[in-house]
């Protein structure tokens, strides 16, 4: 029977997570972080709103933070990358450094100040008020690697402000585990009014040390996962997020039976084992290309369901009531945040206009502050729920307001690569860029089709009598920059086609799809391992061997839609179609009359391919790939492109 209630639980947890997902968009739209959407919805369907999701619920779906967790883990390992980092350790460790420093110290004289305020501590001795303040001071030092990678992922954002901003939050997190191991010591020693006991500092180090340890050996089973050739794309999946969960029920089943059964209670930390594994994985193996993939491709889900989880788990009551000592809170470490990265910028000597903007990018909190603040309400039952109500609502306004300062200050810092609206006309413009033979073929078989072409060539003096051949003009560029793309009209370019060098193809691609939103990017690779790169910005990436191959596979196995896709087809062929006339919006294509040597393949709508049938009701913007004769679908266009 319980089992039957925890597959309710996640199956209601997945409705309301494609609804996150929808929202999210929506906020995008309005250039709000995504992950503010997904807060938002979990928020709505949480037991203090709308009541989709039950406090039952949560604690039922508990084994998803787990999963989530270690993803964002290995992520955030990955992330650390060193020959990208190399330039930037000194700027890190000082920002790090003033971060650590600034906030540790307002943060404890804030709090003991304040204990008057605060309930729980008003009838405490001072050495008792140092002792809580030093454990919220070094839970206030923790950031969220998770909000962090999520934003940058979201802006594709890149740059010295984006390395420093991911690297000092991924040490943050590092530093804070270890800090706060000490300061749990520390403090319990004077609750206890013990000196601070030697022997549990050791185990402490002891525990960090272990960590370390069982990371590397996990780097180390992922490397054997990736590198298993029978295994399917898929398997490694789940094998590698299994992985990731496996350490976190290790680590509790140690906790557990250490303290029935040894003289002393260890604990690991998985957050941290995961971190070094996909560290590992990053720097020291030969999968790190294979192992970005994957996070790339599974990493949009694991942050719809981990934040709006945390949305649904966020208790608004307990926020209600302790508001506005955890407004001071925020200020305070808002006010550290600043000094403290301000201060680090300064002594690194990066730009003033980048240090100004810095601690915008710090103020997120989530898993693990609220980890280490429900740790401190298992280890002082006496006033521990209070302690952790007051820092969890602390956490609750950082963890709304933080993603949006985040993305304000990397769009701000210029290094945000989010693709650009597309501005379309009624004519059909390619971009060819090569003078090859192959890329002379294409022109002329798109210009057979409709499309108005330019050759692009990167020599200045390129060859006249090659020009004369060609039947078309040819654009000389000396640098593939934003000017040279200008001079190309690529704002206006439906399609842009690359055949130049692969660092070529991709500064092409990249200028398009940051700057004018360029709808199709075809791309032919001499190096098939870049193909990932160019996936990212939504270009097709060809590689002709693999190319030559799946077209015999389908000239043996499908002959007849082989031709048609080649054009080799009597009097058929087949293209895309944008439905731009507003009177067709909402028409089924029942209704559409089409002529009957016509078909609608399919519809792309969204960035989804929809199978269309007679119900199908059409909207504008609609790209639809249609198989007909070449004179019906010459009407078509028309009609559909009023």
């Amino acid at each position: 029977m319980e089992n039957m209630s925890i597959l309710i639980f996640f199956l209601s947890f997945v409705l309301v997570s494609l609804a996150s997902q929808k929202i999210g968009d929506l906020f995008s739209h309005f250039r709000l972080p995504k992950i503010s959407g997904y807060l938002f919805t979990g928020v709505l369907a949480g037991p203090f709103v709308l009541g989709l999701m039950s406090k039952e619920a949560v604690a039922n779906l508990t084994f998803i933070d787990d999963i989530s967790l270690a993803f964002i883990a290995f992520a955030a390992g990955s992330e650390l990358y060193l020959p990208e980092l190399r330039g930037r350790f000194r700027s890190i460790g000082l920002v790090t450094g003033g971060l650590v420093v600034t906030t540790l110290a307002l943060g404890v004289i804030a709090v003991f100040f304040m204990a008057d305020f605060i309930p729980f501590m008003r009838e405490m001795s001072p050495t008792s008020r140092l002792a809580i303040a030093l454990l919220a001071a070094a839970i206030m030092v923790a950031r969220s690697p998770s909000v962090a990678i999520a934003i940058i992922n979201e802006l594709r954002a890149k740059g010295p402000f984006t390395q420093i901003a991911l690297g000092v939050t991924m040490v943050s997190d590092v530093v804070v585990i270890i800090l706060f191991s000490i300061s749990s010591s520390i403090a319990a020693a004077l609750l206890s009014n013990l000196g601070i006991d030697v022997g549990l500092l050791a185990l402490v180090f002891g525990e960090i040390t272990l960590s370390f340890g069982m990371g590397y050996l996990l780097g180390k089973i992922l490397e054997i996962i990736l590198s298993a050739q029978a295994a399917q794309g898929n398997v490694k999946i789940a094998l590698i997020i299994g992985s990731g969960f496996r350490v976190f029920v290790l680590s509790d089943m140690l906790a557990s039976y250490s303290h029935s059964n040894l003289f002393v209670e260890m604990h690991l930390e998985p957050l941290l084992i995961c971190m070094v594994g996909g560290f590992y994985l990053n720097n020291f193996t030969n999968y790190r290309l294979e192992f970005v993939q994957i996070l790339h491709q599974v990493g949009p889900i694991i942050y719809i369901i981990f934040f709006t989880l945390v949305g649904v788990g966020l208790k608004l009551d307990i926020l209600a009531l302790v508001w506005p000592i955890a407004l001071a809170l925020f200020v305070v470490r808002a006010i550290s945040i600043f000094i403290g990265s301000f201060g680090g910028g300064v002594l690194a000597g990066e730009t003033m206009e980048q240090n100004r903007i810095r601690w915008m990018v710090f103020i997120t909190q989530a898993g693990v502050a609220l980890g280490l603040a429900a740790q401190v309400s298992d280890a002082f039952p006496t006033w521990g729920d209070d302690f952790a109500t007051t820092m969890i609502a602390m956490v609750v306004i950082n963890e709304m307001l933080g993603p949006i300062l985040f993305k304000w200050a990397i769009n701000r810092s210029g290094e945000a690569h989010t693709r650009a609206a597309f501005e379309a006309d009624r004519a059909r413009d390619a971009l060819i860029f090569g003078l090859e033979g192959q890329a002379l073929a294409l022109a002329r078989q798109l210009q057979a089709h409709g499309w108005r072409i330019k050759l692009v060539s990167m020599t200045a003096d390129h060859d006249m009598e090659a020009e004369e051949k060609s039947d078309f003009d040819i654009y000389p560029i000396a640098a593939i920059n934003l000017k040279s793309m200008h001079y190309l009209e690529a704002d206006h370019t439906d399609a842009i086609i690359a055949m130049l060098s692969d660092e070529q193809n991709y500064r092409i691609c990249e200028l398009a799809y940051e700057h004018f939103g360029t709808e199709s990017l075809i791309v032919q690779l001499t190096d098939r391992t870049q193909a990932a790169r160019f996936h990212e910005l939504g270009a097709l990436a060809v590689d002709p061997a693999t190319a030559i191959v799946n077209l015999f596979d389908h000239l043996v196995r499908s002959p007849s839609a082989a031709s048609l896709f080649m054009g080799t087809a009597d009097n058929q062929d087949i293209v895309d179609i944008e439905v731009r006339d507003p009177s067709l919006n909402g028409v089924a294509i029942r209704n559409l009359r089409l002529p009957l040597d016509t078909m609608i393949l399919s519809i792309s709508r969204d960035g989804h391919t929809l199978i269309s049938h007679g119900y199908t009701r059409l909207k504008l913007g609609d790209h639809m790939t249609v198989v007909g004769s070449p004179a019906s679908l010459d009407r078509l266009r028309l009609r559909f492109e009023e």
